[in-house]
Parts: structure tokens; C-alpha cells; sequence
């Protein structure tokens, strides 16, 4: 059952009072947990790095200081027109791929904002391109039916009341301010919630200097604006899910999380940049979601504004798959066998899908599987079809029917399959 709130904001900052007494009607449910079992069913998502470092294809932020001098690194947005960019063809690719979220770097470590914000002359409306990308892509989203998160840098290197600076973050200010630059942060947030939101998430970055009081304030101010949305442990406090990143996190149905990976080798657009294989993104989101998690998979767009056309081929492709299996991944839950190096599985109401990604044996599978409490195995089928055979928990077929990258065998149980403890075994 969903409540309806409404969130009369009253925000007086020293600086501005740009949000005063704005009100925001938002439909928030009951519980919290809600709001993370509806992050959760989403399971795949894209993360989106970019901005002006895209003209020099080294990665964001972390090159400021390092690859690029400050100065220069500073005033590229001088030169930053994105001519090609389309709120709408990102969205559609997201879509194509099976994602149902997006999630845009509003604001790096390096301070850049993509949005008309009030608190900075150092944001994209002050670019040759002028336009608030925050706000074309929120609405894109929203037109195309795909939730949109916000990426915001807890840190800032580029703001002169953070006690450090580049390159990365490693040189500290003679003179800072943490609390003014924490009413800073406060103001942005609360800039891209009133203004571009409800949002499905905040993803903070990189807490530095803020410790686990000054998180937790960070986040009761956002819960205070926007009660539902969910936002991950890097403000310095705990959180509502956790964040691995470049790596897939392992199984957890006790606490959210979710894998944060590129594409390529790096966040940002990178010249003649390699894209990982079908077989390595896929196997990403499979055991993202075998292990209960959800996969964020980042693009870098180009610095004219489009997303690489090989990195749109290879979401196209994760695309296709999910159209035919994505009931394996969508809404479910990982579990309850956990994953090993050669298979994953997920669960729905009474299945449980064994996502078979590696097998030894070049004649036969052979699986003997464990026993799932008190519910039985009433049928067991390959997805795709195929020749199956099945004796009590045994069940065996032919190599010859393994696919490349992912095998699927839908287990049906005269049960719950989300009843069941989660499951060690060695099948």
C-alpha cells in the first residue's frame, strides 16, 4: 500500500534561497523496503561518465593534476559543444539493452556540473553548449519509461572549501571549509532532487574528508526532500546498498548491493578504447544478479555528445539475450544455490533458474541438485528448448545442447523458491 506525501521543502541557505518554500509531491511507499525490493526487480542499469575531460579522452576527474594540468583541466569546458548529443538517443540505447535505470555523473570529483545549478559559474550552462543535460536527460527518461539516478562526487577538488585537491585529492588546501562546503553539497543535491526528480537514486562517490556523522547528516537531509529514494554507502555513512566496483560483488541477500563496471577500461570516453566481451558482460549481469545484486554498467560518451557506436553494438547484442532470458534476471533474486565459478542461479515465486556459465565435461552435463527444504521438483526444462532428462534431483543432457555463453535449466517446485536458506553446494 503506497502513501502519498506532501513534502513541503522549505530550504533557507545562507548563500541563496533559490528553493524556498518550494513543494514537491512525491509517491513514496510505506516501508523502506519497498523502495529497495523496487531498486532491486530493476537489477541492470547504465551509469553514464561524462563531461569536457571527454576532449582530451583521459579519465575524469583522476587526470586532473596528473595527465592534464589544473589550469587546463579547468577551463575545458571553455571548448565543450556536444553538438551530437541527444537525451532521447541515450535513453533508447539504454532501453535497446534491457536497462531499466539510468544514472548520469551530475557532478564528478573534479566539480564540473552538467546542470544549471546556482551555486557554481563552473557548470555546462556556461559551456559553448549551454544546454542543462541533467534536466533533457531526467526528461528523456521520463518520456521513455526508464528510471533516472543522479551520480554526485562527494568530494570536490575543484571547490576551494574542500580540504583537498588534485591530483587525486592527495594535495591538501592550506585554507578550507568543510561545513561551508558541506551546505554546498546540500544545496546541489537539493537542486537536482526539487528540479529533476523524484529520483530513483543517489550514487555519492568518494567520502574523503566526510566521516560517518557528516554522511549520515548528508543523507537524513536527502531522505527529509525524498523519503523513497535509495542511496548507496559512499557519503561517508553506511547507506542503503553497497557498491563494488569493477568487480562483481559476492553472494548477499542480506544486504543490498550493486557492481559498478565500465564497458571498456576506463569511466570516460577513451579514444580506440576496447570493449569487453559478450561473454564478460553478460556473465557481469548474471552474477550480479545470482548473487543478489544489480549490475551498473557504464558508458563514456564521446565528447560531440554520442555514445561509441561499438559500445552501442555490444549493449545491443546484452540486449537481444535479455529479450529471450531476462525473466532469468528481472525480479528476481539470487539464490538460493550460490554461485560458484561455473554457475549462478535466481529465483521467482516457485522457479529457480540454474545459469549454467561454464562446464568441464565435453560429453554430458551431469547435475545432482540439492534438496530445496521441503519443496520438490515438479519439472525441469532448458530454456530454448533442448533434450532434458531428470530422475528425482539428477538431471543430465548432452553437451551438444549447451549454449555459448549462458545455459539455462528452469527448475519449477510445488513450493516457494523464496522460502528456501541459501544453498552451498558443488553441483
Amino acid at each position: 500500500m503506497k502513501k502519498f506525501f506532501l513534502l513541503a521543502v522549505t530550504l533557507t541557505y545562507c548563500f541563496t534561497g533559490i528553493l524556498a518554500q518550494k513543494a514537491v509531491v512525491y509517491d513514496v511507499p510505506s516501508a523502506a523496503g519497498n523502495r529497495i525490493e523496487k531498486w532491486k526487480d530493476a537489477r541492470f542499469g547504465m551509469f553514464i561518465h561524462w563531461g569536457p575531460v571527454a576532449l582530451k579522452g583521459t579519465e575524469i576527474g583522476w587526470s586532473r593534476g596528473r595527465e592534464i594540468p589544473v589550469d587546463e583541466y579547468d577551463n575545458l569546458y571553455k571548448q565543450f559543444n556536444p553538438v551530437k548529443f541527444n537525451a532521447d538517443d541515450w535513453v533508447s540505447v539504454a532501453k535497446t539493452a534491457g536497462m531499466k535505470y539510468i544514472v548520469l555523473t551530475t557532478k564528478h570529483h573534479d566539480g564540473f556540473c552538467l546542470w544549471n545549478t546556482r551555486q557554481t559559474e563552473h557548470n555546462v550552462m556556461n559551456s559553448p553548449f549551454g544546454r542543462d543535460v541533467v534536466k533533457e536527460l531526467a526528461e528523456a527518461c521520463r518520456r521513455q519509461g526508464i528510471a533516472f539516478g543522479t551520480y554526485y562526487s562527494t568530494c570536490d577538488w575543484h571547490h576551494p572549501d574542500f580540504p583537498l585537491t588534485s591530483p587525486g585529492g592527495s594535495v591538501r588546501r592550506d585554507k578550507s571549509d568543510l561545513e561551508n562546503y558541506t551546505l554546498y553539497l546540500k544545496r546541489q543535491v537539493a537542486e537536482l532532487i526539487v528540479n529533476y526528480g523524484p529520483l530513483f537514486s543517489i550514487f555519492f562517490d568518494v567520502p574523503q574528508e566526510f566521516d560517518n556523522a557528516r554522511g549520515e547528516r548528508v543523507i537524513d537531509f536527502v531522505r527529509q526532500m525524498q523519503p523513497d529514494v535509495v542511496i548507496n554507502d559512499r557519503t561517508g555513512a553506511a547507506g542503503d546498498y553497497s557498491t563494488p566496483e569493477q568487480r562483481i560483488g559476492e553472494f548477499n541477500n542480506t544486504h543490498p548491493w550493486e557492481t559498478c563496471m565500465t564497458i571498456g577500461d576506463q569511466w570516460a570516453w577513451k579514444p580506440d578504447e576496447r570493449v569487453k566481451s559478450l561473454e564478460q558482460c553478460l556473465h557481469g549481469l548474471i552474477r550480479s544478479a545470482g548473487g543478489d545484486g544489480n549490475f551498473l554498467f557504464n558508458v563514456g560518451p564521446k565528447p560531440d555528445g554520442e555514445i561509441e557506436p561499438f559500445q552501442v553494438e555490444r549493449l545491443t547484442e546484452m540486449g537481444n539475450w535479455l529479450q529471450k532470458y531476462g525473466y532469468t534476471i528481472y525480479e528476481t533474486r539470487g539464490g538460493p544455490i550460490k554461485t560458484t565459478e561455473k554457475y549462478v542461479s535466481t529465483r521467482k515465486g516457485n522457479m529457480i533458474y540454474l545459469h549454467i556459465l561454464k562446464w568441464d565435461d565435453a560429453k554430458k552435463v551431469k547435475i545432482t541438485l540439492p534438496v530445496f527444504g521441503d519443496a520438490k521438483i515438479v519439472s525441469c526444462n532448458l530454456a530454448g528448448g533442448g533434450k532434458l532428462k531428470v530422475n528425482k534431483n539428477v538431471i543430465e543432457f548432452s553437451a551438444k545442447e549447451l549454449k555459448p555463453i549462458d545455459t539455462i535449466v528452469e527448475i519449477e517446485l510445488d513450493g516457494d523458491a523464496m522460502s528456501i536458506a541459501p544453498i552451498d553446494a558443488v553441483l
